[in-house]
């Protein structure tokens, strides 16, 4: 999917954890060869093409696609299969796929883990017995330094931004990148709702302040291309906050 996957599992390993990070390996690579628009014999890649129709591809395809539908109707457009004119459902798919693998190890009695895809990360448990999670999030204008770090257990983070790839989230509503904002993150519980939401409130910018605070279960925190900062009121319970100029607090 054109990024680097990894796992931190605390969990004491047992046989069944070890045959279970194979399965969730295994799984990534089968989301991978049916999703990755960066695999030309994929069947997204073929789909997009008009090779092959949705019947003709994994089942997985038309759930996926119909939850890229419902959240496009959701967030009125923010959030598009087809954001950069041609078929990409990857807003959701990394999400859904990280949070799967999760739930493989999960199952398998990894109470205890972090899977990382890319920096959209699903945690379970804790770091360590009675000890939360701890996941620094980059300031955009200084990957060597921290905007805010999140604490917390069984979350999921997920952040949209142009610190790795510049302004390559377009937004489909006008066709153009989205430019208000240098990097929205978003907290909440499962990372295949998290990631694709995350997505969505970088393209509405400042909008996003307030559609994030009315959302149930989701947490937001925004650095505009200034470095001022924004975030809902609920974010400072999971979070520590540096001090930086400019930053106006919760909203």
């Amino acid at each position: 999917m054109g990024t680097v996957f990894s796992f931190d599992v605390r969990s004491p390993r047992t046989p069944e954890i070890t045959v279970a990070l194979a399965r969730a390996v295994a799984w990534l690579h089968r989301v991978d060869r049916v999703f990755s628009p960066y695999r030309d014999d994929s069947q997204i890649s073929r789909l997009a093409r008009g090779e092959i129709d949705v019947a003709g591809c994994d089942p997985d395809v038309a759930d996926v696609l119909r939850r890229c539908d419902e959240l496009e109707h959701e967030t009125g457009g923010a959030f598009s299969a087809t954001a950069a004119g041609r078929l990409d459902p990857s807003g959701l798919v990394k999400g859904w796929a990280i949070e799967r693998a999760s739930a493989i190890l999960h199952d398998a009695g990894a109470r205890d883990h972090c899977v990382n895809g890319g920096g959209d990360i699903q945690l379970r448990g804790g770091a360590a017995p009675g000890e939360p999670w701890r996941i620094g999030l980059a300031d955009p204008a200084d990957p060597a330094a921290l905007a805010a770090v999140v604490t917390g257990t069984d979350l999921a983070v997920a952040t949209s931004g142009t610190a790795e790839r510049g302004h390559h989230i377009v937004d489909p509503r006008t066709g153009r990148p989205a430019t208000a904002l240098a990097s929205l993150t978003l907290v909440g519980r499962h990372l295949t709702e998290v990631d694709a939401l995350a997505t969505a409130a970088f393209v509405m910018g400042d909008e996003a302040r307030e559609w994030a605070s009315a959302r149930p279960g989701v947490e937001a925190f925004a650095v505009a291309p200034d470095r001022t900062r924004w975030w809902t009121p609920g974010f400072e319970r999971l979070a520590l906050l540096p001090a930086a100029p400019g930053v106006p607090g919760p909203s």
